[in-house]
């Protein structure tokens, strides 16, 4: 294995250190948080996080050797109170976090348990095969031994299902004047969540051609930090948006730099998505304000016979130059070239929905 960037390296010292004070001196413990999750009829990918947590005596504790009923019930109590007081901080506490490193875990899938370890920033991410669930949404149990447990959410893709939706998040579904620093930082850190802002007809959108394709699935996927998934998938519920797994990232320094790439998640993600479900023909929908047009068109080429089109939403003048300085799609600066799947644009999901549409059923589109 190659040896840890410095900066992997250094980031580990301190966290073991903070980990032993917290861990041996003021008393914390470990708990666990559920990502969704996703899977087809063979195989299930389970996504948390173990984190150290100081004991809230508010909070309702989960005794040793609970009979699962109650286990569950003390489970829900405890996500739902968590959410509650999440709900009502500002966002830059959601990355005041301890990892648990290296930390064992329990995975508990329709009365079987599988064993895993995070890694060293405290995420799970396992792969279960021959899981026995049904197509549709269910929970999994993800434990930490001495910790409190929490579900996560899955769902299950039909192996008949031909249609399924990618999309980006920020300034896709959400306005949130990303990447410029200053900007990305106050949406991010300060602001309450029910400050951000939608982008009008994506959510409708979504519905509706999810509800022409019995069974399809969506797929959040962003270069945001998992430290926001609390906060987007309130966002999403509390706008109407479909219920779908969010494929984020870690914004610490990688094995082999000090940041990892977003553009390489997205292109990585996109790739592993048309290895797992082959069977399925995608529409993948992002923004102009940055790199989505050229990592679809390339994913496009590469897989154009998973790829249904592409659809882009227009930025408006100032939010192009809140996203990237200037008051025009970078796209335009761009080579130009061939782009082997339909691409549509317009400047909101009531304008990108017919444009879809038509596509979808072979018609040309005006």
């Amino acid at each position: 294995m190659a040896r840890l960037h410095a900066a992997a390296r250094m980031e580990d010292v301190m966290n073991r250190r903070l980990t032993g004070v917290l861990r041996d001196q003021w008393g914390w413990t470990c708990r666990a948080i559920g990502y969704p999750g996703y899977g087809g009829e063979t195989f299930l990918r389970v996504l948390g996080r173990v984190l150290l947590s100081r004991q809230d005596t508010d909070e309702p504790q989960t005794p040793p050797n609970q009979d699962p009923a109650a286990l569950d019930e003390r489970i829900d109590a405890n996500a739902t109170l968590r959410e509650r007081a999440e709900e009502r901080l500002r966002g830059w506490r959601a990355f005041m976090t301890a990892q648990a490193m290296d930390h064992p875990v329990v995975v508990s899938i329709n009365g079987t348990d599988y064993e895993t370890t995070t890694d060293r920033s405290g995420y799970i991410d396992l792969t279960i095969t021959d899981h026995g669930l049904e197509p549709g949404w269910h929970s999994v149990t993800i434990s930490p031994r001495d910790g409190r447990p929490a579900k996560a959410k899955v769902r299950i893709i039909s192996g008949s299902v031909r249609f399924g939706l990618v999309s980006d998040i920020d300034d896709t579904v959400l306005i949130t004047s990303l990447p410029r620093p200053l900007i990305a930082a106050w949406n991010t850190f300060m602001r309450h969540e029910q400050a951000r802002h939608i982008v009008p007809g994506m959510a409708p959108m979504y519905r509706e051609l999810l509800a022409e394709h019995e069974g399809a699935p969506i797929f959040y996927l962003s270069t945001g930090a998992w430290n926001t998934c609390g906060t987007l998938t309130r966002f999403l519920k509390r706008h109407g948006y479909p219920s779908g797994p969010l494929l984020l990232t870690d914004w610490g320094p990688t094995n082999y730099g000090w940041f990892r790439s977003g553009q390489d998640h997205k292109r990585t993600t996109l790739h592993r998505l048309a290895r797992e479900f082959p069977h399925i023909h995608w529409v993948l929908v992002g923004d102009d304000g940055q790199h989505d047009p050229k990592i679809y068109g390339d994913f496009a080429r590469d897989r154009a016979d998973v790829v249904r089109a592409i659809a882009i939403r227009e930025l408006t003048p100032t939010e192009q130059v809140l996203s990237h300085g200037i008051p025009v799609s970078n796209e335009g600066f761009l080579p130009k070239v061939h782009r082997p799947v339909p691409v549509v644009r317009a400047p909101d999901g009531y304008g990108l929905l017919p444009k879809v549409r038509a596509v979808l059923r072979g018609q040309e589109v005006l």
